[in-house]
């Protein structure tokens, strides 16, 4: 059996990550360390201190005691406002502490990318304007164009966890731009686990979401993404080349 850590900042859509054990059967375990977030803000400062060292080493280390085969930051605002170098040396500190190959979800967005040989994207996130912005340039290191994107200006993790299917369904599809390849939503606050294959059916087009690419990612790390149905197409890819994306 699979061991998968993540690092979970806060309280919002931590209840995804049950929905994907039960969905991706009984062979994956993955562990949910929930990290100190002292002010629930999509905003740069705030954003810099949800990924600190200090508070990723605690829980960093909680993972390796419960023994993990992979680790990872479960928070793409709270990784790409670092820079793509600052985001890597975020990863690697969390894979030293936690004694397991890590990485983080806006690395995961990278490989999953990476995987389907997706280059146009499209974006729709939940975070004000400045801080989407920084998405679209953490992506244009890595050589992704995008195409379109939007924030839709929510500030706290707390209010996006509140989102219903419907609402979701239909702003992810006003994010969509004929030609992107995928649409991407970045924000493991948001509830997408038991929504995928239906966001995929709306858009007709492969859709990633940041809980999905993380669990996905932690799989990958962890030698245990084998194809599997009912959780997009990033799913049903399995792990693919993915490594030939890592920095």
């Amino acid at each position: 059996m699979a061991h998968v850590g993540f690092l979970y900042p806060g309280y919002s859509a931590e209840d995804d990550y049950p929905v994907f054990e039960e969905l991706l059967g009984g062979d994956v375990r993955l562990h949910l360390v929930h990290t100190l977030m002292r002010e629930d803000a999509h905003r740069v400062d705030a954003l810099l201190d949800v990924g600190g060292s200090d508070v990723l080493g605690e829980g960093a280390r909680e993972l390796r005691a419960r023994g993990v085969d992979a680790a990872v930051w479960a928070c793409t605002s709270g990784s790409f406002v670092f820079g793509w170098e600052g985001a890597r040396a975020q990863a690697d500190a969390v894979g030293d502490e936690a004694g397991a190959p890590s990485s983080s979800t806006s690395f995961a967005f990278v490989n999953a990318l990476t995987t389907l040989g997706i280059g146009r994207v499209a974006i729709a996130a939940s975070y004000p304007e400045d801080v989407a912005e920084r998405f679209v340039e953490f992506l244009g290191a890595a050589g992704i164009e995008v195409v379109a994107w939007a924030g839709r200006g929510i500030v706290t993790a707390a209010e996006v966890g509140t989102l219903e299917a419907g609402d979701v369904l239909d702003w992810v599809a006003a994010g969509d731009h004929p030609e992107a390849e995928a649409v991407l939503v970045p924000d493991t606050a948001l509830h997408s686990a038991a929504i995928l294959d239906t966001l995929e059916e709306r858009l007709g087009k492969t859709v990633l979401t940041a809980n999905q690419v993380s669990v996905w990612e932690g799989l990958r790390l962890a030698g245990a993404a084998a194809p599997r149905d009912g959780l997009g197409t990033l799913f049903r890819a399995g792990a693919g080349t993915a490594a030939a994306a890592e920095r």
